[in-house]
């Protein structure tokens, strides 16, 4: 198998957020992810700054996987990178296309992605509602992201994918930011077992090293979070005077 095409499967994997079977599931037909500090995660690497644990899920042959990661940039400038719904294309592997849609809020949202593929292979599109909530005592953020296929039109030239569910939790640090990604996914198409499961130890490790760098970019500088009265956070703003 060519780089190109090994590339290429790995694009089917993630999304902003990365993250991917052929008949649209709802959230109980699929296990909900695993707890975040279950005693059954796996160290499996540890690259610098980034470790990650995998974890077999109940009925699938695909584990799911825990990144945690000491980004050095403050929490205000990822915020800046995570409320862009162009910036998947900046640091998730493979996404080459993604917007925002609909009447969503700040809280409330949807984005579309584009994951390439290297030919006869056909692109993986993606359809994510997106949460946010927030913790302003210990300025903790969460993001949800769950696919809901049925929110947008398929179309015929790329493959939706149906199953995919998501956490990113940003904790601010005395270095800069603590984030936490758990994800479990089912990707479409007949790929192997095995090299899937090797691609989740892989994949979120060239991510998270993008990210650091992504959010370091001139046009993520000079953003506060701000918190409403009953503590959740309310918006991501410039920082103007």
């Amino acid at each position: 198998m060519t780089i190109t095409r090994v590339r290429g499967i790995m694009g089917i994997l993630f999304g902003f957020a990365a993250l991917l079977l052929t008949a649209p599931a709802s959230a109980t037909d699929h296990p909900a992810l695993p707890p975040e500090n279950s005693e059954h995660w796996a160290l499996q690497k540890q690259v610098d700054n980034i470790r990650i644990y995998t974890m077999d899920q109940p009925g699938s042959g695909f584990r799911a996987f825990k990144a945690v990661a000491d980004l050095n940039v403050p929490i205000n400038n990822l915020m800046a990178v995570m409320i862009n719904p162009e910036s998947c294309k900046e640091w998730v592997h493979n996404c080459t296309e993604s917007f925002a849609f609909g009447n969503g809020n700040f809280h409330n949202r949807y984005a579309y992605s584009v994951n390439d593929m290297p030919w006869p292979v056909s692109d993986r599109d993606y359809v994510l509602r997106i949460q946010t909530r927030g913790n302003a005592e210990t300025g903790e953020i969460v993001m949800d992201l769950n696919a809901t296929p049925g929110m947008r039109a398929e179309t015929n030239s790329r493959v939706r994918v149906d199953v995919s569910n998501t956490l990113y939790r940003f904790t601010p640090t005395e270095q800069g930011t603590q984030m936490v990604w758990l994800q479990h996914t089912e990707p479409n198409g007949a790929l192997p077992e095995w090299l899937v499961n090797q691609l989740v130890i892989d994949i979120p490790v060239k991510s998270l090293k993008a990210l650091e760098a992504v959010a370091r970019k001139e046009k993520y500088q000079g953003y506060r979070i701000q918190w409403a009265a009953d503590g959740n956070i309310e918006a991501v703003v410039p920082d103007t005077p």
